[in-house]
């Protein structure tokens, strides 16, 4: 009984030691980043005040960046069938802010 009792504690003391010496998890998104790269493609032409034909054109490239960016996406986790386009289609909106 004092064997397992004494093989709790040091197991309990090694793994709150292990912890303490782990290093901090680092950011997700460096700090430096630019707020447009984050920003949905209506909010940059917003910013932009862009209208008409210029608008059009940029929303129109910008979706297609975002498909493609999507893509790959889907195709880095495995995605196939209707997984692949329920998560290419819900990127792309999260992307253009529609």
């Amino acid at each position: 009984m004092k064997k397992i009792a004494a093989a709790a504690a040091l197991a309990m003391f090694t793994a709150t030691a292990a912890l303490a010496q782990a290093p901090a998890p680092k950011a997700a998104a460096p700090a430096a980043a630019p707020a447009a790269a984050t920003a949905t493609c209506k909010a940059q032409a917003g910013e932009k005040k862009l209208a008409g034909a210029a608008l059009k054109s940029f929303m129109t490239k910008c979706e297609k960046d975002a498909t493609a960016a999507c893509d790959k996406g889907a195709a880095d986790k495995k995605l196939a069938g209707a997984a692949k386009t329920s998560h290419v289609k819900k990127c792309v909106l999260d992307a253009v802010g529609k």
